[in-house]
């Protein structure tokens, strides 16, 4: 008997200390999609939000669900045809697409009345519910968006934005974010307000803007808000965002891996 102490005190430790397998489901956008693809990004990141989350929770696994360029609203449109498998943890990191999208935020009353896909409120009813039915006791954790400068894409300037300091189709960004609060508090889900609490802001999401002036044809670093209206060429001047503009942001949009580690960081206390 008392030989047979030792391996009965040596399993309960390795029970005890052994991290509990847990698998979590991230939902997103670009800004989940780039996790895994940093190739897009012209390597200008690392490792995306869930990677960095993942290293710091033993035992923890991740489903990259994030889809390029897609809208809380697509996504709910395409739920059944997406293969979200059931998880212990889900995260819905959406919202930036619909408001640039021009899709009609709705309010909570859509929510509450699972009114469907044509408004943003009522898109996350339908993300939400798709969630409970795979696991009605998973932990679900609404993130906002983050506040936005204006997007010039690596890849294609053709491709950009203006960022979050108007509105659009008379929306703003702001709003989406409270939005998704106020679903959070009434379906008793937390929330990760990167909008208002991530210390992001359209004075750092990059250090500033690579612009030619037109009449002179010289280049020179502008800065968050004077450069709101100044002209760029997408066809023809450099592209706007050298390595040297990166702050939270490569590209005005995207999250840097300084960006990624702020997102990552809001997370991991909740998991």
């Amino acid at each position: 008997m008392k030989a047979s102490l030792p391996i009965a005190l040596l399993l309960f430790v390795l029970v005890a200390f052994t991290p509990r397998a847990r698998t979590w489901t991230a939902i997103g956008d670009s800004i989940t999609y780039l996790n895994e693809h940093p190739d897009e990004t012209g390597n200008r990141i690392t490792k995306g939000y869930m990677t960095r989350v993942a290293e710091a929770m033993p035992g923890l696994t991740y489903i990259n669900q994030g889809h390029n360029g897609w809208s809380a609203v697509a996504i709910a449109r395409e739920i059944e045809r997406l293969g979200i498998v059931k998880s212990d943890i889900y995260t819905i990191f959406l919202g930036t697409n619909d408001w640039w999208q021009g899709l009609p935020l709705g309010s909570l009353a859509d929510y509450k009345a699972n009114t469907g896909a044509a408004t943003t409120c009522g898109a996350f009813r339908i993300i939400i519910n798709k969630i409970k039915s795979l696991n009605p006791k998973a932990k679900v954790i609404l993130v906002t968006p983050l506040q936005r400068g204006d997007f010039v894409y690596i890849a294609d300037a053709l491709n950009n934005a203006y960022g979050s300091y108007r509105p659009k189709n008379g929306q703003e960004l702001e709003a989406f974010a409270d939005a998704i609060k106020q679903i959070g508090e009434y379906a008793h889900l937390q929330v990760v307000d990167l909008y208002h609490d991530s210390g992001i802001n359209l004075r750092n999401v990059v250090k500033f803007k690579w612009l030619k002036d037109p009449s002179t044809g010289t280049y020179s670093k502008i800065s968050y808000p004077d450069y709101i209206g100044k002209p760029f060429d997408a066809g023809k001047d450099e592209y706007p965002y050298p390595t040297e503009a990166i702050d939270y942001t490569y590209d005005g949009l995207h999250p840097s891996d300084k960006g990624y580690e702020v997102i990552a960081g809001k997370l991991i206390p909740l998991f």
